[in-house]
């Protein structure tokens, strides 16, 4: 079966539900979510897409990013694909929700309600290579610094969240 996405409107309301690629293909409105992993020295795990990933292969991106399936909670979607990314499961605080709609190369829209999410991990992660050709653990500072210098090589949700992002120990 095809994976769906679940439509919303503006305020989060579910209004149907869609094969994934054709939400994105149609810019259709629905549910995501992004999760910021911390440790213990306040450095962010971030991840570099697989190129073999339907968008933004290749790029290097947040933690982990995600769509809530049909009757599944965003706590219960955050946990299920942190596990399935990255290999291990921490808690996790939403810090926020916002709209994004932004064109992607292959002729792909991301128009998302993205709810942010952030924990603290100090173990190893053991990445699902499916998903991620690499990761690495980054002080926010640095990755900003990284994100002007060479826009191009992270995903266009890490760059608009990033700037609304603090490490747990600021």
């Amino acid at each position: 079966m095809k994976q769906q996405v679940i439509l919303v409107d503006r305020k989060n309301r579910k209004v149907g539900v869609e094969e994934k690629i054709k939400a994105h293909k149609e810019g259709k409105l629905h549910r995501a979510f992004s999760i910021f992993i911390f440790n213990s020295s306040g450095e962010l795990l971030i991840q570099q897409r697989a190129k073999t990933k339907y968008h933004s292969g290749g790029l290097w991106s947040n933690s982990v990013c995600g769509h809530p399936k049909q009757n599944e909670t965003y706590q219960q979607a955050v946990h299920r694909r942190l596990k399935e990314e990255m290999g291990f499961d921490c808690k996790l605080k939403k810090l926020f929700c916002f709209i994004y709609n932004t064109g992607l190369q292959n002729n792909l829209i991301e128009n998302e309600y993205d709810c942010v999410f952030i924990g603290k991990f100090d173990g190893r992660p053991k990445p699902n290579r499916n998903e991620i050709m690499d990761y690495k653990w980054i002080s926010v500072k640095e990755l900003k610094r990284n994100v002007i210098k060479n826009p191009k090589k992270y995903t266009i949700w890490l760059k608009l969240i990033l700037n609304r992002i603090k490490s747990p120990q600021n």
